[in-house]
């Protein structure tokens, strides 16, 4: 056996190792999938039960719904796709409640400049004073949340069951993306493995090739000598 060959052998074997061990992973991860699949619907169940099934339907779903989760592909040199997930942020801060966080800083300060106005008894400024102040007193207005939790559509007060059933699928999604990585990562291992057989097959021909020349050479030698020795023979 030549070295290409056992090079060859080596790669074969190392790539046959780590597409054993993605197999075993990926059954793994599927199994606990499957058992996160079934008790969040079980836990959906349980709180049907409980509420009655109309109160958990699809008749509860928000007007306007945005994702929670969004899925980042990127895709790697190896031929491999990596999924990514990335939960969105549920509430921002909104501008007016830090204008009013400003307001709130500055606030003594002023009040202690517009003391010193009024007693000079400046005419031109009680009116911005004046305004000033009904800005502070004003209620700063609440900005709406950009996404509502979704257990917020079936009431305040929801049973845990419920909330185990959120908890259950928001896992799901992760273990979802871990999933489609290793079905890419296995596929792009088969055929790698694929290729390497490929190849050991054709360094094993290339191998063969002078030695079935080299026995082809000496047949031809054996079958002149035996004809020189019958000739002989004949002669004598």
């Amino acid at each position: 056996m030549g070295v290409v060959v056992k090079e060859l052998s080596l790669r074969l074997d190392q790539c046959l190792l780590r597409f054993m061990d993605e197999l075993e992973s990926l059954e793994e991860k599927r199994d606990s999938l499957n058992s996160l699949i079934e008790q969040g619907w079980f836990s959906i169940s349980k709180a049907r039960y409980s509420m009655g099934n109309k109160q958990v339907s699809a008749l509860q779903y928000g007007s306007e719904m945005e994702p929670g989760v969004r899925v980042h592909v990127s895709p790697r040199h190896t031929g491999e796709t990596h999924f990514h997930t990335q939960r969105t942020e549920h509430l921002k801060l909104d501008q007016s409640e830090r204008d009013s966080a400003q307001v709130e800083d500055i606030g003594p300060k002023e009040g202690v400049r517009r003391r010193g106005v009024t007693k000079e008894g400046d005419p031109k400024e009680q009116p911005a004073s004046h305004a000033h102040v009904s800005k502070e007193t004003s209620p700063p207005s609440r900005g709406t949340p950009q996404q509502q939790d979704p257990l917020k559509w079936f009431g305040i007060l929801v049973p845990q069951s419920l909330k185990q059933a959120q908890v259950c699928f928001r896992k799901v999604m992760e273990l979802a993306a871990e999933v489609a990585t290793l079905q890419t990562a296995v596929l792009a291992t088969r055929a790698e493995l694929q290729a390497l057989m490929a190849e050991k097959h054709a360094a094993l021909k290339q191998e063969t090739l002078p030695s079935q020349a080299d026995e082809q050479v000496d047949r031809q030698t054996d079958m002149g000598h035996t004809e020189t020795r019958l000739t002989e023979d004949r002669t004598t």
